[in-house]
């Protein structure tokens, strides 16, 4: 026992790449102190970038267990800067951070409306990363001209601000050893056991914090709730959303899985847009215009438009739904913000869709988004 707790980041390393590494019908899973180790290794500089990678692939090859998701988000918690906030409640969203590249994405422009309705809520994310390279809410917040790298300090001026209520807080700002490896991700090209539990960063702490993220596979939203407990959200919700964003396709009902208190057990809600919102669409998201230039690529995931492209057009139809204009842009930020209103006031989705349709209307978000 005294020689494993004596044993070297490098030689823990090796010893953990020659278990979950060995083949399918051969590796054998870690222990959740291991996992912690190794990602905790990895974070501090003190492992190769090649072994780096092996461990984080090989993780994902294997199918990563309950275990090993803990054991690399705590490695990635204790990286986290993190900071109070004095609001009662704060909802952080948290896209994939790889982005959009089918759709104009929406949901940042869920923030101003939810403040509006006095739910002070955060975005976080990072400039661009892969395998997708897609249109983010770094790049719309920059276009916006928001200084997308600001501080905890700034940030929270922001959200304690009546008159604002909402920020955005980039992973270079809060965990610069996880930022530190998106080269690395770039060469491994895979998406590895980083993209599940990066999103679950819990920066800003108020009285109650609220994570809201969304999902495409069936198995993760146990994975994500099991996280979102282990960050010490208070609440969380899991949406089946277009592209694995927060908002869903407003064709067809949605899915969502939640707890609303940390010691609850995780239910489901089922949404129906035209029944319960009144959403009548023919397309499951905002469309990206047929003259918009594509880039030729063999690569099935990989955007195949500019994400700055997307970013103006998402921010200039953006703007145009705050201030007041139908459309399906609108009709986005109404499921997802009424979806997440519920979800943190506990109010049903009608009396929600209600406040959120006032607020749209009245252009009086579009105010906020702009300061």
């Amino acid at each position: 026992m005294s020689d494993k707790k004596n044993i070297t980041s490098s030689e823990l390393m090796k010893s953990v790449i020659q278990r979950i590494a060995t083949g399918p019908d051969l590796s054998k899973n870690i222990s959740r102190e291991e996992a912690k180790a190794s990602m905790s290794a990895i974070l501090n500089g003190e492992i190769s970038d090649v072994r780096s990678a092996i461990f984080l692939i090989a993780l994902r090859m294997k199918r990563e267990t309950h275990d090993e998701n803990l054991g690399v988000h705590d490695a990635m918690i204790n990286s986290v800067k993190k900071m109070d906030v004095n609001v009662d409640n704060l909802v952080n969203i948290a896209d994939p951070y790889d982005g959009f590249t089918r759709n104009i994405p929406s949901s940042a422009y869920i923030l101003p409306v939810l403040a509006e309705l006095g739910i002070p809520s955060i975005s976080q994310g990072v400039k661009t990363v892969g395998p997708k390279f897609g249109c983010t809410h770094h790049a719309i917040f920059k276009l916006l001209g928001l200084d997308v790298y600001s501080t905890h300090e700034q940030i929270i001026e922001r959200i304690e601000d009546k008159n604002i209520g909402w920020g955005y807080i980039d992973q270079k700002v809060f965990s610069p050893q996880l930022n530190n490896l998106m080269e690395l991700r770039t060469e491994i090209i895979k998406r590895p056991v980083v993209t599940t539990i990066e999103v679950l960063a819990n920066p800003l702490i108020s009285k109650r914090n609220h994570f809201v993220t969304g999902y495409v596979h069936k198995p993760y939203p146990p994975i994500y709730l099991m996280l979102a407990r282990n960050a010490n959200f208070d609440s969380s919700i899991v949406i089946r959303g277009t592209e694995g964003g927060v908002i869903p396709s407003l064709r067809q009902k949605a899915n969502a899985y939640y707890y609303k208190n940390i010691l609850d057990e995780n239910e489901l809600l089922e949404i129906n847009p035209e029944i319960d919102l009144n959403i009548k669409q023919e397309v499951r998201a905002v469309t990206i215009p047929s003259s918009f230039e594509k880039n030729i690529s063999i690569d099935k995931i990989e955007t195949k438009v500019n994400p700055i492209d997307l970013a103006k057009e998402s921010l200039k139809m953006g703007m145009d739904a705050l201030s007041g204009s139908d459309g399906v842009m609108r009709d986005c930020i109404l499921y997802g913000a009424t979806i997440i209103l519920s979800h943190v006031t506990n109010n049903s989705i009608e009396s929600c869709s209600k406040e959120v349709n006032q607020v749209l209307s009245s252009g009086s978000a579009l105010k906020r988004f702009k300061k």
